[in-house]
């Protein structure tokens, strides 16, 4: 399987419950925090929630 390098960029304030709570699952705490999590059609769709908040990279 694929990985993906994931890193929040934007605040979290102003989001709403349901995209920190997706930002929690994928492992993410704090802003420029960097993650790697397997491409599973889970992880893909968490990731497309808060898509504006963080860059990705497959790697």
């Amino acid at each position: 399987m694929a990985k993906l390098k994931i890193t929040q960029v934007k605040s979290k304030n102003g989001a709403t419950q349901r995209q920190i709570a997706n930002l929690e699952s994928l492992g993410i705490r704090r802003l420029h925090q960097t993650v790697e999590v397997e491409l599973t059609p889970v992880t893909k769709g968490m990731v497309e929630k808060v898509r504006h908040l963080v860059i990705v990279e497959e790697i």
